[in-house]
């Protein structure tokens, strides 16, 4: 850091300066997104979906002594969490 820094100050520029230029710019190809991967993801988050309705409907209806949101909160969560790795790669 302090080499660095006395070079800054001195404005001389380090011996290998030279050779830290790029040699050679490669493009890279992005991967094209499958359409059977894209509407699995629109399949999965429908069925999700329906899930959260089905459980939010039967502990109403069954009178079970703890919030849904204990079976949906993880669920959206990993599923989220899943869609965000496969759309950031």
């Amino acid at each position: 850091m302090f080499p660095n820094f006395l070079q800054l100050i001195s404005r001389r520029s380090a011996p290998e300066y030279e050779q830290d230029f790029l040699r050679e710019v490669r493009p890279v190809r992005r991967r094209v997104r499958s359409r059977k991967v894209d509407r699995l993801f629109i399949v999965a988050w429908a069925l999700i979906a329906l899930k959260s309705a089905i459980v939010i409907w039967a502990i109403q209806r069954y009178h079970i002594p703890f919030s849904p949101l204990w079976v949906i909160v993880p669920t959206v969560a990993f599923a989220g969490l899943c869609t965000l790795v496969y759309y950031r790669r």
